[in-house]
């Protein structure tokens, strides 16, 4: 009977194949969500790097950028009243240059036409203009809080540390989101292009569809949205693409 016989430097080998394939068999099924480097999902990924751009943002500062301006996109810049083609009395308010040009806005003081067109509850000065809905009190109150901190065009990194994606809720992460920057245009009686996103049985379809993320991410063969501005934060668009990811719920 032949016995097979290693040498010393075959013996090697062999060992160190063995301790490759036991290593190889360690590792998880690739595109495991939340843990694999390659992983597409959208949900959060430990493995990527930590964004730590620019610097965090204050809770006790406004942004303009994403907190105010994405209001006055959603509400007042819409085709037709102050956007940046034919704007409404020459006031265009897609942007802070814009917005402070019209010499409207009374830094630190709550006068103005600015101030009293967005706060007046009467019809013929009201800003958004009826059939649309007044702004909400939430948002009155965060653009008297610009208004008196200066005004200012503060920057920030919402995303700052770490954009958290995991369980994803659709009333707490996604509708406050939409409420922010696209319920102006798309909500109320009278919803610009028949898409109305104030509510989940609406968003459902846009969302399943695919045109709530190409929208937002302003693909290509989608109408962009906001129209203008800079678009949503990355870590929105991130929640956003997790929420769908994780089966849009109504949670």
């Amino acid at each position: 009977m032949n016995k097979s016989v290693y040498t010393l430097p075959t013996l090697v080998l062999v060992m160190i194949l063995a301790g490759l394939l036991a290593t190889s068999s360690c590792k998880h099924n690739p595109l495991v969500t939340g843990l694999d480097p390659q992983d597409t999902t959208g949900t959060n990924n430990p493995t990527d790097p930590i964004d730590t751009s620019g610097w965090p943002c204050s809770p006790d500062s406004v942004y303009f950028e994403f907190q105010v301006l994405p209001i006055l996109i959603s509400n007042c810049a819409m085709s037709g009243c102050h956007s940046a083609t034919n704007p409404q009395e020459g006031v265009n308010l897609t942007s802070f240059a814009k917005v402070m040009s019209t010499g409207k806005v009374k830094v630190g003081q709550l006068s103005g036409d600015f101030w009293e067109s967005i706060n007046s509850n009467k019809p013929d000065k009201q800003m958004p203009p009826p059939p649309a809905s007044k702004l909400s009190q939430e948002q009155i109150d965060l653009i008297r809080k610009w208004i008196l901190q200066g005004a200012k065009n503060l920057t920030c990194n919402p995303g700052y540390g770490g954009c958290s994606t995991a369980n994803m809720s659709y009333l707490n992460d996604i509708s406050p989101i939409l409420k922010q920057s696209c319920t102006g245009c798309h909500g109320g009686t009278s919803p610009q292009g028949g898409v109305n996103l104030s509510s989940y049985a609406n968003v459902l379809p846009f969302a399943q569809s695919g045109k709530l993320l190409g929208s937002v991410r302003h693909e290509t063969g989608f109408i962009a949205m906001p129209p203008a501005g800079n678009g949503l934060p990355s870590c929105s668009i991130n929640r956003i693409q997790a929420w769908i990811d994780q089966g849009i719920l109504n949670n």
